[in-house]
């Protein structure tokens, strides 16, 4: 059970004792220049906003612009907790398939359009059927009930421990009933948040420009009078940017921070992302190695996971063996270097396997990774395994491992909430499953952590635990993700998330 007062949301405020991230241009008083307050916020984002449809909104780096003009029904801070938005209270039935939501009553749509229970409802039904990005966040959600004005019911067909975090994402934003499923707010995005779009200044994959909105419910949320975002994708472009003065935070890599560095700006680094190899077919369907544990610890014991992480990225992360993120609580000391490097120890596993004379793995070959498969490929050969990398793909890659086209790919993956990494990437509902491997075994390990409700961080830990003792994945590293920011601006850090939520920032 999560409760809180109606104006609890109200009180949160962003520590500016962290130093974190961006801004734009800076206020003059007329007396004392000094002592203003910068009041514009640019950020330099990695890519454009297709539609402002709520129904639409991304996760990770895409989620920010969203926030700017919508509230989410719960307000995840940056620990983590989930604290009060437009959702006052809330409260599951003792199995857990019904969420009891109270919501705010004094709230309205940037259009004049009031929030209730009834636009609450509007909102979820829609997302569920929009087919956005994130839809699944609700696929347990059956119906939404309107109980009373400010009250709304989700029943859930299963339990879903991480219904709460998807309502602080995607599935909770809220935008006005009047304009959801029209071709306008495809354009211009109609919500209850602290800004709204200002159209005439906004230009299509250039920039989106958003204005305090007047009277908004929370203003200690409200940091800016104005607040741009500039579609950067060229990361030299974004180094630029921000160098020059164009951008006050966009998210780098390790070599491009060193320029970001060399012109004092600031870093806020965050382990969201682990890279590695998915060896995805375990039961040997397409590739019979694979099918045999011995040779996927060997795969394991073949990597010098330090080289590699300072070979590609510059030592900015952590060897790992696991691939869940010390921030979900599945994470366990005892798994971080349970695959250690011994490349005499893998040879001997895969004589023991009886493929002493060697190993093929195919792998695609992935835009960005060039230089991570290069290293992984000659790792691999050191101890008798050959990696094909075979042609790039990029379109059609999802579609490609749902069609189990690859035994293994090389790829980096969110390291999220329990709940939501098992569906990603244990069960046999997720995406980077494609070939459905189960046991009894590992199978009641992830009921327990569905029916666990508050204990499925702990219960994870033995999901997290199976997984690595039978070398599903080589896991070779926690990434650092590398927000720069100028001096103008302080910003919180985020927990998961590479790019800081908007209610991070705040004026030096």
């Amino acid at each position: 059970m999560k409760l809180g007062p109606k104006a609890a949301a109200a009180a949160i405020t962003v520590s500016a004792a962290l130093a974190l991230t961006a801004c734009g241009g800076g206020a003059t008083g007329a007396n004392n220049p000094a002592a203003a307050k910068t009041t514009t916020l640019t950020l330099g984002t990695v890519q454009e906003i297709r539609s402002w449809d709520p129904a639409q909104a991304h996760v990770g780096h895409i989620l920010q612009p969203y926030q700017a003009a919508y509230d989410s029904l719960l307000l995840r801070e940056p620990d983590g907790k989930l604290s009060p938005m437009l959702a006052t209270t809330w409260k599951y039935n003792d199995a857990n398939t019904k969420l009891t939501v109270d919501l705010r009553t004094d709230v309205t749509f940037s259009d004049g359009a009031k929030f209730d229970a009834e636009a609450a409802k509007a909102n979820l039904d829609h997302f569920k059927t929009a087919n956005g990005p994130q839809m699944a966040q609700l696929t347990a959600v059956t119906d939404v009930a309107v109980v009373d004005a400010d009250t709304i019911e989700l029943n859930l067909s299963t339990p879903d421990p991480s219904l709460e975090f998807y309502l602080s994402q995607a599935a909770g934003l809220m935008g006005s009933p009047k304009a959801l499923g029209t071709e306008a707010i495809k354009t211009e995005p109609v919500g209850s948040g602290p800004y709204v779009m200002d159209k005439a200044a906004t230009v299509k994959d250039s920039q989106s420009v958003f204005t305090a909105r007047k009277d908004y419910w929370n203003n200690g949320l409200q940091k800016f009078q104005k607040v741009t975002f500039k579609t950067l994708t060229d990361l030299t472009a974004r180094t630029n940017a921000l160098v020059s003065g164009q951008v006050d935070g966009t998210l780098l890599d390790p070599k491009t921070g060193k320029q970001a560095e060399g012109a004092k700006m600031a870093l806020v680094t965050n382990q969201v992302d682990w890279q590695g190899l998915l060896l995805m077919d375990r039961d040997g369907a397409t590739n019979p190695a694979l099918g045999n544990l011995k040779v996927r610890q060997a795969i394991n014991y073949a990597f010098d996971r330090k080289t590699i992480l300072d070979q590609v990225l510059l030592g900015q992360g952590t060897p790992t063996s696991q691939p869940f993120g010390k921030a979900s609580g599945a994470w366990t000391e005892e798994l971080e270097n349970y695959y250690s490097y011994d490349p005499a120890k893998a040879k001997q596993l895969l004589k023991e396997a009886g493929y002493e004379t060697g190993v093929t793995l195919d792998v695609p070959s992935v835009p960005g990774f060039e230089t991570q498969l290069a290293v992984v490929k000659q790792q691999l050969a050191d101890v008798g395994i050959t990696l094909n990398v075979g042609s790039a793909i990029t379109n059609t890659y999802t579609s490609d491992v749902a069609a189990k086209k690859f035994s293994s790919i090389y790829f980096t993956l969110f390291q999220g909430e329990p709940w939501v990494a098992i569906n990603q990437i244990v069960s046999t509902k997720a995406l980077y499953n494609p070939f459905k491997n189960a046991s009894p075994e590992l199978q009641a390990k992830i009921d327990a952590v569905q029916n666990g409700a508050k204990d499925a961080p702990k219960l994870a830990q033995e999901v997290n635990k199976y997984v690595v003792e039978q070398a599903w994945f080589a896991p070779l590293f926690r990434v650092n993700q590398m927000y720069y920011h100028n001096s103008k601006i302080t910003v919180t850090p985020q927990i998961q998330q590479a790019v800081p939520s908007i209610y991070n920032y705040s004026p030096a």
